[in-house]
């Protein structure tokens, strides 16, 4: 099975990926749409009945597992590949049991995603020790995202993570944790 006029729709939440993405895969032959959160992405599976949906584990803080079932309801026939930039062996497990056919840890290449999205062997992919994040490493993505969100004030991001103002303030004074276990 060849890429050639087949409908993709990715939904991710980060822009200059999701631009680069479409781009790419357009051109390997690809029909791309795009969306970048969850309510645009199930209106344009709606409009469209893509065969390929590229879908990001992380869409603002909310799972991209929680959208398999809706869009396999839209697209019953559509192929899911999972993308992310937190792999784990739980997540892939999970993501395959809900119905996706690949989950690709990122950052993925173009031609590791293209095989992922018309291969129909399901693998789930090993991840060395040595790539895992540390669990201090999520936790310090988990802060500088929820930071973020609120716009650098500590005051609020420790009432959003329900943790003491200074305990926030002392973690955020360390040094960022090592990524790998």
């Amino acid at each position: 099975m060849t890429p050639e006029d087949r409908h993709l729709l990715i939904i991710d939440d980060d822009e200059n990926y999701r631009e680069v993405l479409a781009r790419a895969l357009a051109r390997r032959g690809f029909m791309v749409s795009a969306a970048g959160n969850i309510a645009d992405g199930l209106d344009l599976c709606l409009r469209e009945d893509p065969e390929y949906i590229l879908l990001d584990l992380n869409l603002a803080g909310q799972s991209g597992l929680n959208l398999i079932q809706p869009l396999l309801d839209i697209a019953p026939a559509a192929r899911i590949v999972i993308l992310t930039g937190y792999a784990s062996i739980q997540t892939a497990v999970g993501a395959l049991k809900l119905g996706a056919s690949q989950y690709l840890p990122k950052p993925a290449s173009v031609s590791d995603i293209v095989k992922a999205l018309i291969d129909d062997r399901i693998e789930i992919p090993e991840i060395p020790a040595e790539d895992r994040m540390t669990v201090q490493h999520l936790e310090w993505e988990y802060i500088q995202r929820t930071l973020a969100e609120h716009a650098g004030n500590i005051a609020a991001t420790a009432r959003a993570l329900k943790m003491h103002r200074r305990t926030l303030q002392r973690k955020l004074a360390k040094k960022r944790p090592m990524t790998m276990a």
